[in-house]
């Protein structure tokens, strides 16, 4: 008999269903079904909970099915696991089951004007941002008459995708468990990270690329942009191991704006042949700040931008440039990490769908200069789920003891470039004069009369 894991992941765009086997972490079936996002007014984004419910039930029997193709019995699935885009915030009605909103997607800026330094960073480890649920759901709280009735009849119940998924999925209207766990808690700006309980001081005000870095049990808050968070609990009795974060608006989502904005390509996998077949971005620099600049600058009035453009430029280039744009963030977060830290990083691990991509990897480790390191198995988020699922409490079935656990074969990209050299010097600080750049945008909107000259006046102070 297998005993296996049962594992819901809610992606940016996507719900995946994936079971593993409990003594060997095989992936033994999955499914996934695309879920839309709707864009009301610039800046917003939204999803429907019921369409989330529609594809999470979908995905069970799709997955449910495969496996008596199998023949294997679903009784053996011994846990359930989940997770989700953590700062996505969903109000509904406890008594009639219905969501009272759309789903507000961590990207969405509609909070911009209601963001203010009320709060101490130092409770939540995290700052004031319209990328956190408190102020998403004040906005639905003052700006939807559904949600306010609720909340004064004691009928709203608010939590991120993992709380309506366990809440449906337990009942609903019918005794569903309102629950979550506190890497989701510790991103409401609600959450007491030194406590480790809801803060009432922080509920009275009622206010996608991420990289994170284990700093053992005690918080450290970060001088450099970064997000204190708890990274992980694994028991009653256990302490909380935390880390630093730092968080990238648009990585991947850079390479879907080229196919379905532009119409630069059919499936993002061209993408990697478009970039590799000119091996440059010939001066082209891409920052996709389409929603704002996350860590380390918190610049929600940032806008993207595409700097130097030549009659040579095509959409190879481009190409090349929008993988760029990835591998500079990183490199933004990881220095800030280094600087908090006070220890170096050696490597960096990477998961998730665009670990494929063979030449970002390489671009990756010589923007870095150090190696990255990527999992046979890219979705080792999945894995990390299942095998939390399956050690918990009354369940037994995974250990988390370092002997025990199983083995993940990886493919090592080794930097091919010098780190002292001009090239990775030169590029690394041209990124962030473009960077910087797009927090002035704001300044060139509001001289439109005289753009120009704002704008070669901006242009000027980033010379190298």
């Amino acid at each position: 008999m297998k005993l296996l894991i049962f594992l819901f992941l809610l992606l940016m765009s996507c719900v995946s269903l994936q079971v593993f086997n409990a003594k060997t972490a095989e992936l033994i079936s999955h499914h996934q079904v695309e879920i839309n996002q709707s864009f009301p007014k610039e800046g917003w984004v939204e999803e429907d909970p019921r369409e989330i419910m529609q594809s999470v039930h979908e995905c069970i029997e799709r997955t449910c099915e495969k496996l008596c193709k199998l023949n294997i019995d679903v009784s053996n699935i011994k846990a359930v696991g989940v997770t989700n885009q953590r700062e996505t915030t969903l109000v509904w009605d406890k008594d009639t089951g219905e969501p009272l909103y759309n789903a507000i997607v961590w990207l969405d800026l509609r909070t911009q004007s209601t963001v203010e330094r009320l709060i101490n960073k130092h409770k939540t480890g995290l700052p004031i941002s319209t990328y956190f649920s408190a102020v998403k759901l004040r906005w639905l709280l003052d700006n939807v008459d559904e949600v306010h009735e609720a909340f004064l009849s004691q009928r709203a119940m608010f939590g991120t995708v993992d709380s309506w998924i366990i809440w449906c999925l337990t009942g609903g209207k019918n005794g569903g468990v309102h629950c979550t766990d506190v890497s989701n808690a510790s991103r409401t700006m609600l959450f007491n990270i030194h406590t480790m309980d809801w803060d009432p001081e922080l509920c009275r005000y009622g206010t996608g690329c991420f990289l994170l870095r284990n700093t053992g049990t005690k918080p450290v808050i970060s001088d450099h942009g970064l997000l204190t968070t708890v990274a992980y609990k694994l028991g009653k009795d256990e302490p909380a191991c935390y880390a630093l974060e730092g968080s990238v608006a648009i990585a991947g989502a850079v390479v879907r704006w080229l196919k379905d904005n532009m119409g630069m390509v059919q499936s993002s996998s061209e993408i990697e042949k478009l970039a590799a077949a000119v091996g440059t971005s010939y001066g082209c620099y891409f920052v996709p700040a389409f929603s704002g600049l996350y860590a380390p600058y918190w610049e929600p009035s940032a806008r993207g931008i595409i700097c130097g453009l030549t009659q040579f430029t095509n959409r190879n280039h481009l190409a090349f440039a929008a993988l760029e744009a990835v591998c500079f963030q990183t490199r933004e977060i990881l220095d800030a990490m280094n600087q908090d830290s006070g220890v170096p990083l050696t490597q960096l691990k990477v998961d998730g769908g665009m670990t494929s991509n063979r030449l970002l990897m390489q671009l990756q480790a010589d923007i870095l200069c150090i190696p990255v390191v990527r999992p046979t198995m890219s979705e080792t988020t999945a894995l990390g789920v299942a095998m939390a699922a399956g050690a918990a409490e009354g369940v037994g079935v995974w250990s988390l003891s370092p002997g025990q656990l199983p083995h993940v074969t990886s493919e090592r990209y080794e930097p091919q470039i010098n780190p002292e050299g001009k090239t990775v010097r030169v590029k690394s600080l041209q990124w962030d004069h473009m960077t910087y750049m797009t927090q002035d945008i704001q300044q060139i909107i509001e001289h439109r009369a005289g753009w120009p000259r704002v704008l070669v006046n901006v242009m000027q102070h980033y010379v190298i």
